[in-house]
């Protein structure tokens, strides 16, 4: 019963987590680096913002295919969307370490 009750409800929980964590930290840096930096310009706020609903969107995918793991359409979404995260937030580094 309670490795039942793990997989079922716990594990996707924990799955989810991974991306949501960028997402969260994407979202702290959005906040606070004006005042540590000085940055304001609108392309790195874009980008950092596109990383965090990306990382958002590829923690629900993950959640969602954790429950229902025939759905293949869920994996290729989390796939894809957390790989547009990643390039998002390089991106956001990059354009940040050249200004």
């Amino acid at each position: 019963m309670d490795r039942e009750f793990e997989e079922r409800f716990i594990k996707p929980i924990i799955n989810a987590s991974y991306p949501g964590t960028l997402a969260a930290l994407c979202l702290s840096v959005l906040q606070s680096a004006r005042e540590v930096t000085g940055w304001d310009t609108l392309i790195t706020k874009v980008l950092i913002a596109v990383g965090s609903i990306m990382f958002l969107v590829s923690s629900f995918s993950i959640f969602f295919h954790t429950i229902y793991p025939t759905k293949r359409n869920l994996w290729t979404t989390a796939a894809i969307s957390f790989l547009m995260g990643l390039t998002a937030s390089l991106v956001a580094v990059i354009v940040i370490v050249i200004r």
